[in-house]
């Protein structure tokens, strides 16, 4: 399950990379879903939604999906990934993995309207709630983090 598709560009990697899959793609927004829909017309193992999936699939990727919070609260935002990393548990079996901006991000670059996650907390959150196989990747040169949840 792609969280937050977009236009499909994760199953054009998944794609060109690995064979004998299934591709879910979910997104809000019905724009991006209209392009992902072009892009893939009648694509065998692949279909795109803009219901979340309930469906469990082996892997569920959020991509992005938690950086954009416009004028919502800090508070509202963090319950907000909280209970969508609650609801993409439910739906991975074998695990799955969500990027979101770093709080260790330069102040004076950050804007009000995005979302800078403590990396400790959420990762804290997931071997507490998930599993004891939590990676959290940090060190990639982006202001962002991953993390990487494993079931099995």
């Amino acid at each position: 399950i792609d969280y937050g598709c977009g236009y499909g560009a994760l199953f054009n990697y998944l794609n060109n990379n690995h064979k004998g899959f299934d591709y879910i793609g979910f997104d809000w927004s019905e724009a991006m879903l209209k392009e992902a829909k072009r892009a893939h017309p009648e694509t065998p193992g692949c279909s795109f939604t803009s219901i979340a999936p309930t469906q469990a699939a082996d892997y569920t990727i959020a991509s992005g999906i938690f950086n954009v919070k416009l004028d919502d609260t800090h508070e509202n935002w963090q319950h907000h990934i909280l209970s969508t990393i609650d609801q993409i548990n439910e739906i991975s079996k074998k695990g799955f993995s969500f990027n979101i901006l770093t709080s260790y991000s330069d102040v004076e670059k950050q804007s009000p309207k995005l979302f800078y996650a403590n990396p400790c907390e959420l990762f804290d959150y997931c071997k507490k709630n998930f599993t004891k196989n939590v990676a959290l990747l940090h060190d990639y040169g982006l202001y962002e983090f991953t993390i990487i949840v494993r079931k099995e």
